[in-house]
């Protein structure tokens, strides 16, 4: 489809977040650092910026970095090949991941997550072979599977695993978790990480 003028519009209109991703975003520290892992057209950069947080977004397609705003730092990366590409940056407040699985990544993420930080984490899991796309078990989470990383190394608040309509039949996992900082004995009530309504 043309626009009136002729020309063809460079882009879809991006689409708003997963409201995953909004539900859990207030416990990210103000202004923090966010890395968007595997960004796609930036739904998630675009907005997590839009709501005042230093947004790096990565992926491998150069056309999609090029289309995010002045707002969000965008970098072409291959995150399947060769060495881990963001071993040198500083920790990240959050990390958000949604639509995109390789299980290899998950000792760096929790690596790249500063204490504080929150992993936002939302994919397709096993059972998404009977409706469609991804059908393949290396793009599916298995029953549980994002539990499984974060035991042991943060404190999760959040997690679904289960089957959705609406905006496609899918199945999906999703998790909130958060790389606590515990307090001295006997320095205060513990962290509390408000639940949405």
């Amino acid at each position: 489809m043309t626009a009136p003028t002729g020309i063809a519009p460079a882009h879809a209109p991006v689409a708003a977040p997963s409201a995953w991703v909004a539900r859990w975003a207030h416990l990210i520290r103000p202004g923090g650092r966010v890395l968007d892992l595997a960004c796609g057209s930036g739904r998630h950069a675009r907005w997590l910026a839009g709501q005042g947080f230093a947004v790096l977004a990565v992926d491998r397609d150069a056309e999609a970095i090029a289309g995010l705003p002045p707002a969000v730092t965008g970098r072409v990366l291959d995150l399947e090949q060769g060495a881990w590409p963001l071993a040198g940056e500083d920790p990240f407040d959050a990390i958000v991941v949604t639509n995109y699985l390789h299980r290899p990544l998950w000792p760096h993420l929790l690596a790249a997550l500063a204490p504080g930080g929150v992993w936002i984490h939302e994919t397709f899991a096993a059972g998404n072979e009977t409706v469609g796309k991804p059908s393949r078990p290396d793009f599916l989470l298995r029953p549980g599977e994002l539990l499984d990383v974060a035991r042991g190394a943060l404190r999760v608040i959040g997690y679904e695993d289960g089957f959705q309509e609406v905006p496609k039949p899918a199945f999906i996992q999703r998790i909130c978790a958060v790389r606590e900082v515990m307090p001295a004995a006997g320095a205060g009530t513990p962290a509390r990480y408000r639940l949405p309504a």
